[in-house]
């Protein structure tokens, strides 16, 4: 949900691309096909639209006629007496706003993910976002005299009258009440993120889509030398990570510079609106409970030996090495295919997938493909990772792959339909409630991944092909589990100690290599190069601890999948109400239907065991082999 204490447009997404109706073919991999580009045409033609520009102008005109009509003045509509309709009015103008807003941003963020390189791009997006700023200046005010309203006045404002529809955004805004600042500082804060917090994301951005790595005599952007990690060759493996510690070294101190500067920028944020501790905020913003994560973290951390030190220490045996190295950690088993998976395949595979569970489901996916909301190809200057973003409920997401035709990927692409499935439904809440917390808006993918998981579980055509596959999702589990837990590991101790001054690069790799040893164990060899492997994650500078989502989610929907497999008629509809109720119900009121409790202590627990019981059919195969 919308928040006083968030940035003032949404920060740009981590890999994006242009707009485009046509198809471009892979140059390098024809085997995969067609893949497609999207059309951000849904949005605005281009830069210079007349309609975006006639948005604009609206949007400006719009905010300060609510400025004019409405601030110092809310507390007068709860007395006009009109049951809420007068304020559920200028929530519904709010709202409007909101949406026009939301549509320019996410056309000048999309566009300028794309190519971050790209001069024009650079100077639309920061233009948009200057003046995006400067109009949502205008309606500060809202928020922040909505939440010095008196409770009981609200509340019979709210009872039995059309304010009640916004009881939830209301409820949610003022949870963060005992955090607002005083008005002007408020307002300083908003205009102030476009030059500060905003610049330096900004500036990791480019300089990461700036990069290239030296492999083979190649010269390559991040995505293709990650991805060479992946590869079947070791050597290619080797050369891949050795390039990668190079160029991280060589740009440390640029990197050192920007943690350290983000770090401080959020403990003075934190400071001034009374957050105790250095992942408050981001709990508040999750509406997740600090003992809930707690307890999350603590049963993580303790199935490591169960989890990752003892699938790794298998995995060496597979690969017959006695310890791996860390450029092995994600390497193919000799079992997994080698076929390039094409595209058509992948979304075959995927749909097949969705529609046993639900036809609606697959009906909402579908529509990705047919009518180019997906961005499949990887292109110069396009960014590392994929996503799918939301934009506005009045349009619809966007989803971004970089496709190579690997298993994973085809799991990735399970990943984002989840995402962009969950965010149709929501849009039915409209913008102020249709945003999820980000440890419920992993949930849909999370699902969807486990679907085409268990599709092709079902499919393999022989017991070494069964194997693979168990090992990938294995290793994706812990990568989602174990891997961001280590990495919110990393963050509480960064953002602790720079309570107490800047760190060094060295102490950052200190950091690193303790954490990462702790998660990974013995089987993993990390040299001391690996130190500096912390400076690419984006969620770092982007979004400070929201690397928990991910692992909230995995074991929430392990636990979930594990009732759909017992259920009865049913779960399909309900889980599918689940997802359409947006950012308007808490978690605990989510998962009641299904008979599951996230405050419960032996909830994660249960989703944990699920990456156990994987791991000991593995262990299994191999007795029998």
């Amino acid at each position: 949900m919308p928040s006083i204490l968030a940035t003032p447009f949404p920060r740009p997404v981590f890999a994006a691309t242009h707009a485009a109706k046509t198809k471009a073919k892979h140059d390098d991999k024809p085997e995969l096909g067609d893949l497609p580009e999207w059309n951000l045409g849904d949005l605005y033609d281009a830069p210079e639209s007349p309609v975006l520009k006639a948005d604009l102008d609206k949007a400006t005109k719009a905010a300060e006629a609510m400025h004019e009509r409405y601030a110092g003045k809310l507390v007068s509509l709860l007395d006009e007496g009109r049951g809420g309709a007068a304020m559920a009015q200028a929530l519904r103008e709010f709202e409007a706003l909101n949406d026009v807003m939301g549509r320019i941003v996410s056309y000048a963020s999309l566009l300028y993910a794309a190519d971050t390189a790209d001069p024009r791009r650079q100077k639309f997006y920061g233009d948009i976002q200057e003046k995006i700023t400067a109009i949502s200046s205008k309606l500060l005010f809202f928020p922040l005299e909505l939440n010095r309203l008196d409770d009981a006045a609200l509340e019979s404002a709210m009872s039995g009258s059309e304010l009640g529809h916004f009881r939830p955004w209301i409820e949610d805004l003022r949870k963060e009440k005992p955090y607002q600042l005083e008005d002007k500082l408020e307002q300083l804060f908003h205009e102030k993120a476009v030059t500060s917090r905003g610049a330096w994301d900004r500036l990791f951005n480019e300089t990461m889509t700036s990069l290239r790595f030296k492999v083979d005599g190649e010269k390559l952007s991040l995505e293709p030398t990650l991805n060479l990690l992946l590869d079947p060759n070791e050597k290619k493996r080797k050369e891949a990570a050795e390039a990668l510690a190079k160029v991280f070294k060589d740009n440390v101190r640029l990197f050192t510079l920007i943690t350290n500067t983000l770090a401080k920028d959020k403990e003075i944020s934190d400071r001034w609106r009374g957050f105790a501790e250095v992942a408050d905020s981001r709990h508040l913003a999750n509406r997740v409970e600090k003992e809930v994560v707690d307890a999350l973290v603590a049963a993580v951390r303790d199935a490591y030996p169960r989890l990752s030190h003892r699938y790794y220490a298998m995995k060496a045996k597979w690969l017959g090495k006695n310890k791996l190295m860390y450029w092995d950690r994600n390497a193919p088993l000799p079992e997994e295919p080698k076929r390039v998976i094409g595209w058509d395949d992948a979304q075959a595979t995927v749909l097949t997938a969705y529609g046993d569970f639900s036809p609606r489901m697959a009906d909402i996916a579908g529509k990705f493909f047919a009518e180019n909301w997906i961005d499949a190809a990887m292109r110069e200057g396009k960014s590392q990772g994929a996503f799918s973003h939301p934009t506005v409920p009045s349009a619809h997401p966007y989803i971004l792959l970089n496709y190579q035709g690997k298993p994973r990927d085809v799991m990735t692409l399970a990943h984002e339909l989840g995402h962009g499935v969950h965010q149709v439904l929501a849009n039915v809440q409209g913008p102020l409630m249709a945003p999820t917390p980000l440890t419920l808006a992993e949930t849909a993918s999370v699902f969807g991944e486990m679907l085409t998981f268990k599709k092709l579980l079902d499919q393999a055509p022989s017991k070494r092909e069964r194997k693979a596959l168990l090992a990938a999702k294995v290793e994706d589990m812990l990568n989602t589990v174990v891997r961001q837990i280590a990495f919110y590991s990393f963050e509480r101790k960064v953002h602790e100690e720079r309570r107490e001054g800047e760190l060094t690069s060295e102490r950052l790799g200190e950091i690193w290599l303790d954490v990462q040893r702790e998660s990974l164990g013995p089987a993993i060899e990390l040299r001391p190069e690996y130190e500096t492997f912390w400076c690419y994650i984006p969620h770092f500078i982007h979004a400070p601890f929201y690397v928990y989502a991910y692992a909230f989610g995995d074991c929430l929907v392990n636990s979930l999948y594990a009732v759909y497999e017992k259920a009865d008629e049913g779960f399909a509809e309900r889980y599918l109400a689940m997802l359409a109720a947006g950012g308007t119900k808490h978690h605990k009121e989510l998962l009641a239907p299904f008979g599951l409790d996230a405050t419960e202590p032996h909830f994660w627990s249960m989703g944990l065991k699920v990456i156990e019981g994987l791991i000991d059919e593995l262990e299994a195969m191999d007795e029998t082999s």
